[in-house]
């Protein structure tokens, strides 16, 4: 369980992370007050009526009449002031780390056949426990 909490901790922590630096921009195309399209990566649609007529009481329309369509955009700019790591490498620090990783992977290599070379031995034959006679006995 704790595990699966640190897994999400670290994927909300990356995509933040990410999203904080990334910029984008969103054009939005509104009709009057009604949202008509929005667009991330491109620019945003205009609606069918290229002017929207608005009722006179003469209903007539006139040249000067303004469209009621309008753009917007919303800019959401990225981190710039980021520093970039730097790290000048020593012929000690290389040969530290390429001794390191050789260690590193050699440790977990396994024996192919598991052989135990004292197998074919005997153990010595105890004539007489010692403990036991001298009555030395371990707790």
């Amino acid at each position: 369980m704790k595990h699966f909490f640190r897994k999400i901790l670290a994927f909300i922590l990356t995509s933040a992370v990410l999203f904080s630096t990334t910029s984008f921009t969103a054009d939005m195309h509104f009709c009057g007050n009604k949202l008509v399209d929005v667009a991330i990566f491109g620019k945003a649609k205009p609606c069918k009526d290229k002017k929207q007529h608005v009722e006179t009481p003469s209903k007539e329309c006139s040249l000067g009449q303004k469209s009621c369509c309008s753009d917007r955009s919303f800019v959401k700019s990225g981190e710039d002031n980021l520093r970039k790591a730097q790290w000048e490498s020593s012929a000690e620090d290389i040969n530290f780390l390429q001794t390191f990783f050789y260690t590193y992977t050699n440790l977990f290599e396994g024996l192919e056949l598991k052989t135990v070379p004292f197998i074919n031995y005997d153990p010595p034959w105890i004539e007489k426990d010692i403990r036991v006679l001298h009555e030395t006995f371990l707790i």
